[in-house]
């Protein structure tokens, strides 16, 4: 099967172009705002707040952490983890959670990824497992060089 991109592009074009087979229809479209660790949760709430203020519904996203937990995710978490799964199944907000707990969380259009920190193999599989929630939009927060290497390829 060929390669869906062979060079680094700009995604606005790949976006555009007509899906040529049933995987490259599922692939989103992926999003690098570069961060340092320490910046990349910020980077990940403004990219949220973008979303939202385009007309992006809360439900449609989930956001995900590779180092601390997300604020809201550490408050929910403290009521227990029925609560907190209850409310990502309810499916009525932006739903915050860690890589570790990624795989639980059910698609959404977009994913937002927040690289902010974790060991370089919790990033290698938070990367792929947010790639395959999100049905239309990956963004990814971070070290540049850092996803291109986890990834293998210029985003």
């Amino acid at each position: 099967m060929p390669a869906q991109r062979s060079t680094p592009r700009d995604p606005a074009p790949a976006a555009a172009q007509p899906a040529k087979s049933a995987t490259s229809a599922a692939t989103p479209q992926i999003q690098l705002i570069p961060a340092s660790a320490e910046g990349a949760l910020d980077a990940a709430e403004e990219a949220v707040d973008l979303l939202l203020e385009s007309g992006r519904a809360p439900n449609e996203v989930l956001v995900v952490t590779t180092g601390d937990l997300h604020p809201w995710a550490a408050h929910e978490l403290s009521f227990g983890e029925a609560s907190y799964w209850a409310q990502h199944d309810a499916r009525e907000d932006v739903f915050y959670a860690d890589a570790s707990a990624a795989d639980r969380a059910a698609s959404r259009p977009v994913v937002v990824v927040a690289v902010n920190g974790g060991a370089d193999t919790t990033v290698a599989a938070a990367l792929p497992l947010a790639l395959a929630r999100a049905a239309a939009l990956l963004i990814v927060c971070g070290d540049p060089q850092q996803i291109n290497a986890v990834l293998g390829a210029g985003v």
